[in-house]
């Protein structure tokens, strides 16, 4: 009987083992609540705009929630810039840190693009370089494809195109200036294409087994995203191989990662979008100069900066049940996703909601040092509790019992 019982144990937490339960959602109205604005000149990646404040942002209609409840943030594209001046545009940082153990899911509907314009969706420890920076998203000019990458400091390295989908770039010692690069091989991933295909999604697993990257499509989202809810828990177990994979076996995540802040930003040029090299192939006839700043975020906003815009829908922060959101001081700003700078800015302290229905589980079901407990579904729950007993019903059939 004893043995029986173990095995609907572990039953149990085998069958929830690929189960994800939400931590928060960032979306609608609600969207901005729990979000830093830089408020300063961009100082990382020497960029040539200004990432304005929140009132800023706000008056100014960079930063808004459309009549579709879609979150907007944009590059000024109505103010004639004068030499000199920089353009503003937007960015922002969670106030709640990421620990291993956590999941990130972000539903796009337009990712800026155009000369000049380098849109990112990144994360990064307190501590830049020394705890680490994850990129989502990134890509510049008119590239038609996203990038992907890991920086940390010496002793990190990439195992190459090893389960993956995507390619790999030139380097594995992800201390580079470039990181540990992997370019996006399925189509529509960035620019007029992506937008063209309606969006997608991406998710970032980020545990003690390492980093994954995860990209859809619009028409390609697995069912267990489009029909998940802002409250459901959510199983990764139909994925498939990521497209961008980062493992522990050459890179250890405790060693080279702290709790992570997301990012959302707009740069224009700066030192990528801007270094001829990289700007040159695609738009280097954009103006009688051949020089990123000159030609493009001097002058007229419009049309230039029409497409230099993020539509978002959500994002939604899971956990494992062992790893909640840190409720430390998190500071509003840091490196560049590109070039090895160190973090400047002040710091916000979280406090974070409690909830206590989690109160009602078993105690080996309940959060261990969360500082912010969530709600687990009980349907979930229950189907976990279906799985325990047919594993407890086939060991009885291996004469377990």
């Amino acid at each position: 009987m004893v043995r029986a019982l173990l095995c609907g144990i572990f039953a149990l937490l085998a069958s929830t083992s690929s189960a994800y339960d939400v931590i928060r959602e960032y979306s609608g109205n609600t969207f901005f609540d729990r979000w830093d604005f830089y408020g300063a000149p961009d100082n990382t990646t020497l960029g040539n705009v200004t990432w304005v404040s929140e009132t800023n942002a706000t008056s100014l209609g960079l930063a808004y929630v459309d009549i579709h409840g879609d979150v907007i943030l944009k590059v000024d594209n109505t103010t004639n810039v004068t030499y000199g001046q920089e353009r503003n545009s937007v960015r922002i940082t969670t106030q709640d840190a990421y620990e291993l153990g956590s999941l990130w899911l972000i539903d796009v509907n337009h990712i800026p693009y155009g000369c000049s314009v380098w849109p990112a969706f990144w994360s990064f420890g307190p501590q830049w370089p020394y705890d680490g920076e994850i990129d989502i998203i990134e890509a510049i000019n008119l590239m038609t494809y996203n990038q992907m990458a890991v920086h940390t400091t010496p002793g990190c390295t990439h195992s190459g195109s090893v389960g993956q989908l995507g390619t790999s770039g030139s380097t594995t010692d992800c201390s580079q200036p470039s990181g540990c690069t992997v370019m996006e091989t399925s189509p529509n991933s960035f620019g007029s294409g992506f937008a063209t295909a309606g969006g997608g999604v991406w998710a970032t697993k980020f545990d003690d087994t390492g980093i994954s990257i995860w990209f859809w499509s619009r028409p390609d989202i697995p069912q267990s995203i489009s029909q998940a809810t802002s409250t459901s828990p959510l199983d990764i177990s139909g994925w498939g191989t990521p497209h961008a994979n980062y493992s522990s076996a050459t890179c250890n995540m405790t060693t080279f990662f702290t709790p992570q802040n997301l990012v959302l930003d707009i740069t224009l040029c700066g030192d990528w979008a801007g270094l001829s090299e990289d700007y040159d192939p695609t738009c280097g006839s954009s103006g009688p100069t051949g020089i990123c700043y000159n030609d493009c975020v001097v002058g007229p906003g419009s049309p230039r900066y029409d497409t230099a815009y993020w539509n978002i829908s959500y994002i939604r922060t899971y956990t494992t049940r062992s790893s909640y959101p840190s409720a430390t001081a998190t500071p509003t700003s840091s490196s560049s996703t590109t070039t090895g700078t160190s973090s400047t800015g002040t710091s916000t302290t979280s406090t974070a909601p409690t909830q206590t229905d989690f109160l009602d589980l078993p105690p080996f079901l309940q959060p261990i040092g969360s500082a912010q407990p969530h709600t687990i579904s009980h349907v979930s729950l229950g189907m976990a509790l279906v799985c325990g007993l047919a594993g407890f019903l086939a060991c009885a059939s291996l004469g377990l019992w």
